[in-house]
């Protein structure tokens, strides 16, 4: 019989932090659902800690420094894990500041999880690790890079390799922990050659975070973190402060451009690898084709908005798209020319948008 706490963890409180991404979970292969729904908890959690504006941004990377080092079975005095009082403290101090009752579950929660995670077999516990350790590296360059969110003040990335550092460290790692974990548990799935499906795996999380960005700047600007890089915010005369201005979504238009076909060519990829999955592995394809159709249609939405930048409207797709995309998708995963002809038709509506 299953573990009570880890049918929980992975089960009412999984779906009730992870919103849409849990439909995602819940096609996968069964061997896959645990360390990728384990490894999804952790982050969220260590996301919640990093997010808590009303914890001073040194007391959070202090917390999620401790997170991380109980994720790597590591305790205070540097031996292994036990319980050296800060997972209380994580959620006595954090866990009370949140408004979504399932988020403080979920860090009142950690220790528990911890224990499923030294349940996981050796590989995956690994592989979990990895995974939790470099996306709290993410994490971490943000709260170095940006200023506290209450100062009123607006920081930039410098240029674009450092916007494509932060893509990998927050998405482009799970590409790749992704694969991995499908390499593990279904061997012989992937077609082609490991390194060309490991680097699409990257680009295919680089693809979805980038999506993420271009939606969310508007709301990021708010608290002082600005991902559009000064080297191209140079170039089109413009400065983070002046994003904030009403007419700045047309100013910067042309530099949102840019960077969706940017994105177009990550998406690209990430076609590519799902289209490597075969089409008798239907959940594994649903679980790749998804995120895929609703991230280009978050695009669509994007570059049809000429307000991009107000937070009061953000390009984010409706409950009933996606659902449209999970009917839809249903006859059309096992054919690879009807999944080409979908993705291909949103991103020909897309790069046409792109040449007003």
């Amino acid at each position: 019989m299953r573990n009570p706490a880890r049918a929980f963890l992975l089960g009412p409180l999984l779906k009730g932090v992870s919103r849409s991404f849990y439909l995602t979970l819940r096609v996968l292969p069964a061997g896959m659902r645990d360390p990728v729904g384990l490894a999804y908890l952790l982050a969220r959690a260590a996301d919640t800690i990093a997010d808590t504006s009303l914890i001073p941004p040194d007391q959070r990377l202090y917390m999620l420094l401790a997170l991380r080092e109980q994720v790597n079975g590591v305790n205070a005095a540097g031996g292994t894990r036990g319980e050296d009082g800060r997972l209380q403290r994580m959620a006595v101090e954090v866990a009370a500041q949140q408004t979504h009752s399932d988020e403080k579950v979920l860090l009142e929660s950690l220790g528990p999880a911890l224990d499923v995670l030294a349940q996981l077999t050796q590989s995956d516990r690994d592989a979990v690790r990895e995974i939790v350790t470099t996306l709290t590296e993410g994490m971490e360059f943000d709260l170095h890079t940006f200023p506290d969110e209450s100062s009123g003040q607006i920081v930039a990335l410098r240029e674009l390799d450092e916007l494509d550092r932060y893509t990998y460290l927050v998405a482009g790692c799970v590409g790749e922990f992704w694969t991995k974990m499908t390499w593990a548990h279904m061997p012989g799935t992937l077609k082609g050659q490991p390194d060309v499906a490991l680097e699409r795996g990257v680009r295919f999380g680089k693809a979805l975070q980038m999506t993420n960005v271009l939606r969310d700047c508007g709301k990021d600007l708010r608290i002082g973190r600005c991902y559009l890089p000064s080297t191209l915010l140079d170039e089109a005369r413009l400065s983070p402060q002046d994003l904030l201005l009403p007419e700045s979504s047309l100013r910067a238009q042309p530099l949102m451009f840019e960077l969706v076909r940017t994105t177009l060519d990550l998406f690209r990829d990430a076609v590519e690898y799902t289209l490597a999955i075969p089409a008798h592995s239907v959940r594994l394809r649903l679980a790749c084709l998804w995120p895929v159709v609703i991230g280009l249609e978050t695009l669509l939405l994007l570059v049809d908005n000429d307000a991009w930048l107000d937070p009061a409207k953000v390009s984010k797709i409706r409950r009933n798209t996606v659902y449209r995309v999970i009917a839809y998708s249903i006859p059309a995963v096992a054919s690879d020319r009807l999944i080409r002809r979908w993705t291909d038709g949103l991103m020909s509506r897309i790069e046409s948008r792109l040449q007003r």
